[in-house]
């Protein structure tokens, strides 16, 4: 796991030293993703790559970056890990294409790749995650790539005018930036999404001008042709399209045992490395799948990480702790205090780059920092929930939709207004003590938000309008002065989706959206942030394709998610050991920003200053935080939409 940097251009950014002397100004940034070796290379043709590297596999010389191709043709800066590299290396040798190989890294793989087969059909071959950008120095073209679902980033965008003008691309913008020629022009269309989602979704960054390259694809520029031209070579709605219309139509049993099959070989890959390695355990289905086979698999007890909180309905350590025993793993497990968690919000601004407000990009940052106390590479149980439908919204959508959507909607509206009139922490304290009565797939912490949620579903017209209340957080025009939200495949340019049900299709729009934008963002930072690669097993292409083959039947059964994936985990983990309600993976910020968070928060909420900073409307701000001091209501999310942005508008002042 590494990161990379680089620019391309004809201006006086050109010139050898000054070339060298902003390569190296731009890795400076993204140390942490590569803290073990630096490389810089520059061609008078126009091109500048730099890269910072995290030392996984090859740790010698020969692995060093950014490298060249034998012939001299291609020159390569890579980020990530090709698993099915060594049978990639087999295939160059059975076809006579094998070059001498000065090492065993897999970016020397696919440089041999490139040559012998081209740059798209040698990704089509890769089973992995990474982001690159290669020079073609016979066409005079960069060609940068990223992997299927995106698990590794990559931005991109000219900027400067006329003769200065450069593109920057990098793993993080916050490279970019470090580039003298660059702006730092806020876009305010993307600050609406921000708001919306918690994330400002791909293809847009909160930049003017710059961009995130889309999940699988490649882009391809050149001086004499400076527009990028974008070219897909995977694509998960089409995944999805002829996964439901050509399902497998094998038995219950079969199909357990070819996930089994497919999970064990996709684990056993990502466990390949020449540091030592370990898996986050939450003791959910997901991460405990994965541990599951980790240990199958491992001829002594694999590393395992958790974090525990005190505070109840955040704590799963003790599930975890309960796994880990069971599966015979080094279980390490840490009990965070509220002081600690708090100490992590300084960090954020600079650790994500561009604002993001996904609250538990806390736990996240500090199960990775201590996971990185011991191991380099770490995995974790991540997607899951998008391919094998485990998301809450999944089995309300698939036992309600159908009910709800046939009354009027008038009443309806009076209905979810009904639910709204009591707060979520009152309906927290009123159906508390009703939870064990319930049956197991109705019960969930925090009920008292998800009906807030739920509440919406009663006042919506259709499918696609359901899904985007649920995923909102702000939803108002007025929020963020002189912006206007930008058509997406949420609001406008939505994918077909041809023959895909209702819970299908949120899964479709969930693995293309929320998936790549929040989770993976997510995980890349915190874990590159301390010098930790993650690892995502579930996002091996071969899984994602054989998931969307399966019928809905062996995912959602009897009001519960993933039964096709617990059957799996079950023959490994005893079920009593499984079988609670989804908790997720949080923080009690509704508590804190009442609590210890509060000054910092009126700070950075003050009318004044909202007004003179002019990007927001101060009157609803000021509004949902009047009412979540009171406890009238929990406005967690859409104040830390805010407050994320405001920190990280602080941090840009003072770089």
């Amino acid at each position: 796991m590494c990161g990379f940097v680089g620019f391309m251009t004809t201006g006086s950014w050109n010139q050898h030293d000054v070339a060298y002397a902003s390569l190296q100004r731009m890795a400076n940034t993204i140390v942490t993703r590569g803290p073990d070796d630096f490389g810089a290379w520059h061609d008078q043709a126009g091109i500048g790559l730099a890269h910072r590297r995290l030392s996984i596999l090859d740790l010698s010389p020969a692995g060093h970056q950014p490298m060249a191709c034998d012939t001299g043709r291609y020159t390569i800066a890579f980020n990530g890990e090709i698993y099915n590299h060594l049978e990639l290396r087999k295939e160059l040798a059975r076809a006579g294409r094998a070059p001498s190989w000065r090492g065993h890294s897999d970016t020397e793989t696919l440089l041999a790749g490139f040559v012998a087969w081209g740059i798209r059909a040698t990704v089509e071959r890769c089973i992995g995650m990474f982001a690159f950008a290669a020079w073609d120095n016979v066409e005079r073209q960069l060609t940068m790539g990223r992997d299927r679902l995106g698990e590794k980033p990559l931005y991109y965008g000219w900027q400067g005018q006329g003769e200065a003008s450069c593109f920057l691309f990098g793993s993080e913008v916050k490279a970019l930036k470090a580039h003298p020629v660059f702006a730092a022009a806020i876009d305010r269309d993307a600050l609406c999404l921000l708001m919306r989602h918690n994330y400002i979704p791909a293809p847009h960054s909160i930049y003017r001008g710059i961009y995130k390259l889309l999940p699988g694809h490649l882009l391809s520029i050149s001086l004499s042709n400076r527009e990028p031209v974008l070219q897909p070579y995977w694509s998960l709605s089409d995944v999805a399209e002829s996964g439901v219309a050509v399902p497998f139509t094998g038995t219950d049993m079969q199909a357990v045992d070819e996930l089994e099959v497919l999970l064990k070989s996709a684990v056993r890959q990502q466990m390949m490395a020449d540091v030592p390695l370990g898996a986050f355990l939450s003791g959910g289905i997901d991460s405990s799948s994965v541990v599951a086979l980790m240990q199958a698999q491992s001829e002594r007890p694999v590393k395992t990480f958790t974090i525990g909180f005190h505070e109840e309905g955040y704590n799963e350590a003790v599930h975890a702790k309960a796994v880990a025993r069971h599966l015979g793993t080094d279980h390490t497990e840490l009990y965070v205090t509220p002081q600690q968690a708090l100490d992590v919000i300084p960090k954020l601004p600079a650790l994500f780059s561009e604002p993001f407000s996904d609250s538990s990009q806390i736990p996240t940052f500090l199960v990775s920092q201590l996971a990185r106390q011991q191991v380099s590479v770490s995995l974790s149980g991540d997607a899951g929930d998008e391919l094998f439908a485990g998301y809450n919204r999944y089995v309300m959508t698939r036992n309600l939709w159908g009910k709800v959507s046939c009354a009027p909607l008038g009443v309806r509206a009076l209905g979810a207004a009904s639910i709204r009139a009591l707060s979520p922490a009152a309906w927290n304290a009123i159906l508390k003590p009703m939870q064990p009565l319930l049956p197991r797939s109705l019960r969930m912490s925090n009920i008292g938000d998800k009906l807030h949620k739920g509440a919406g579903v009663l006042a919506t017209r259709t499918i696609d309008e359901l899904y985007r209340g649920l995923v909102s957080h702000w939803d108002r025009d007025d929020l963020v002065l002189g912006g206007r939200e930008p058509l997406t495949n949420l609001n406008g340019n939505l994918a077909p989706l041809q023959g895909l049900d209702s819970v299908q299709r949120m899964m479709a729009l969930d693995a293309t959206t929320y998936l790549p934008d929040d989770i993976l963002v997510k995980v890349d930072r915190a874990a590159m942030g301390v010098s930790l690669e993650g690892r995502v097993p579930f996002l091996d292409h071969r899984v994602v394709e054989f998931a969307w083959r399966l019928p809905q039947h062996l995912k959602l059964r009897d009001g519960v998610g993933k039964w096709v994936l617990r059957q799996v985990l079950y023959r490994h983990v005893p079920r009593e050991l499984i079988e609670r309600p989804k908790m997720g993976f949080g923080v009690p910020i509704d508590a804190w920003l009442r609590g210890p968070l509060r000054d910092w928060a009126e700070n950075l909420l003050d009318e004044g200053r909202l007004k003179q900073e002019g990007f927001f409307n101060p009157l609803p701000i000021r509004q949902k935080w009047k009412e979540h001091l009171s406890g009238q209501r929990n406005w967690q999310y859409h104040l830390w939409d805010i407050l994320m942005f405001q920190a990280w508008l602080d941090e840009q002042s003072e770089c």
